[in-house]
């Protein structure tokens, strides 16, 4: 999955901010990976769906995911860094979040919360005045 989505990526090479000293200012070694979510026909649309929430604001209004990665000093591990997380991403997208189904509390647990608040309740009324406990 990951070699289709490669074909799929566009990578711009921008100056980097951080460590490099004067290399910082001439040369542009940070990346910025844009991925086209949207119109991707590698992705099934309920991924898409789930990479589009999980991006959040990475997310462009034309619906491409851009990644940007500047911590490394040379332009190849940044690109791998960038696509290793584009690929963590599509991973996590692709799992099927888990179906909750209801469930009722039993007998016993029903039982013994009412029990507990009768308690609690025993214990807040005695915290009254004095004249209340006299009368």
């Amino acid at each position: 999955m990951a070699e289709r989505l490669r074909k799929e990526v566009v990578f711009e090479y921008i100056r980097a901010a951080g460590p490099g000293g004067q290399n910082v200012n001439k040369v542009s070694t940070a990346v910025q990976l844009r991925f086209d979510v949207l119109n991707s026909p590698s992705l099934a649309e309920d991924v898409k769906a789930r990479l589009v929430k999980l991006a959040g604001k990475r997310m462009t209004e034309t619906g491409a995911l851009v990644i940007e990665a500047g911590r490394f000093r040379t332009q190849e591990k940044n690109r791998e860094d960038a696509l290793s997380r584009l690929n963590e991403l599509v991973r996590k997208a692709s799992e099927k979040p888990k179906i909750r189904r209801k469930t009722k509390p039993t007998k016993a647990s029903q039982e013994k919360r009412l029990k507990e608040k009768k308690k609690r309740s025993e214990v807040k009324k005695k915290r009254g005045s004095l004249s209340d406990n006299f009368e």
